[in-house]
Formats: structure tokens, C-alpha cells, sequence
């Protein structure tokens, strides 16, 4: 795995989510209350693109079923055999690089 830059802190203010695409990953970033966060972004109910849907909090809510999955574990809201991959991230600057498998 290696830390990419992903995208920028000005483009994620603190409530925000949005779904970014790095070679073949697609990740989702949120930044919840000021904790910047990512994951994949595919929900594994039916591959629903979750950076596309919304935020509420630390529970971020896919588009197409409403599936709810908490952005600090990973972990869907009532079954815990559910979960997101999580990637590393770290803030360089202005930069969010987050630590994404090799190509």
C-alpha cells in the first residue's frame, strides 16, 4: 500500500462526503467533525456509490437503500458482519493522502 493524494482539506469542510476515484479504488472521504475519514466507497448490499449519499454525523447513508454505515469503523449500523475497508489517512498541508493498495 502506498499514501496518494486524494484530494485537498478546502475540498472537504467539516459535515462534508464525497466519493473520489484513485487508479481502480474508489474511495469515500467524509470529514466528520473536522476528522477526515475514508473508506471504500461500494456498498456491499448492492454497490450503491456511497460517497454519493449523504453524511449525518459519524453515519454515512447509501443513495440507493438507505444502508447506514458508521465512517470512524466501517462497521453498517445493525449488522456488524457488514463492513467497510478503511484506508489510513493522513493531512500533509492542505493534502489528504490516504493509503490505497498498489495497482
Amino acid at each position: 500500500m502506498a499514501f496518494r493524494k486524494v484530494a485537498s482539506v478546502a475540498q472537504l469542510p467539516p459535515g462534508s462526503l464525497t466519493q473520489v476515484e484513485v487508479g481502480e479504488e474508489s474511495v469515500a472521504l467524509c470529514n466528520a467533525g473536522g476528522e477526515i475519514h475514508a473508506m471504500d466507497a461500494i456498498c456491499p448490499h448492492a454497490g450503491g456509490p456511497l460517497g454519493q449519499g449523504a453524511l449525518h454525523g459519524t453515519t454515512i447513508v447509501c443513495p440507493w437503500h438507505a444502508w447506514e454505515y458508521d465512517c470512524v469503523t466501517g462497521l453498517h449500523d445493525r449488522n456488524p458482519n457488514v463492513k467497510l475497508t478503511k484506508f489510513p489517512v493522513q493531512i500533509q498541508g492542505d493534502d489528504i493522502l490516504v493509503d490505497l493498495p498498489e495497482a
